[in-house]
């Protein structure tokens, strides 16, 4: 299932290729996303202590923040996190991809939602059956009070437009 939009929002796209989002801005997105998938990435190491890819993925994502690391390698890295989470049951996999997801905000913004999208899935998916409902919750609440006040109503948008293709998990 795409969790991009066919149709995106230009307020998520970077001015230079015709949107309207700054840099800044663009490298807040990226933060808040490395946020969201480092608050799960225990979920992962718990199951695979060995693999660092997804770890790695997040510190590559945060050298492009710092303009250390080209986008292209942000990019590229972003299939190795996804890779990682593999055959692996739902919460480790999950995290991998939510991983995989804020690596790839370097190249398209809009994977913001992306990574917050798969680190509730895995908080969800790491809950038991009676509590998801509850973590699924608590996760999105956290994850917004992450977001900068700046772009918080652009979060929230987001959230609003792409939830069902998020698996409803932004739904109040």
């Amino acid at each position: 299932m795409p969790i991009l939009p066919t149709e995106r929002d230009p307020r998520l796209i970077t001015v230079r290729r015709g949107g309207t989002l700054s840099d800044d801005h663009h490298r807040m997105l990226a933060e808040w996303a490395v946020a969201c998938a480092d608050h799960v990435l225990p979920l992962f190491e718990r199951e695979a202590p060995d693999d660092a890819r997804p770890r790695d993925a997040l510190e590559v994502a945060r050298g492009w923040i710092r303009g250390e690391v080209p986008m292209r390698e942000a990019h590229r890295t972003a299939f190795v996190a996804n890779a990682a989470g593999k055959g692996r049951p739902d919460p480790a996999r999950f995290a991998a991809l939510a991983a995989g997801q804020a690596v790839a905000v370097a190249h398209v913004p809009a994977h913001d939602l992306g990574a917050a999208a798969y680190a509730v899935r895995a908080a969800s998916a790491a809950a038991p059956e009676p509590e998801r409902e509850v973590v699924r919750l608590a996760e999105r609440d956290w994850q917004r009070e992450q977001v900068p006040a700046e772009l918080l109503d652009l979060v929230l948008d987001d959230q609003r437009a792409r939830s069902a293709i998020c698996w409803d998990v932004f739904d109040d």
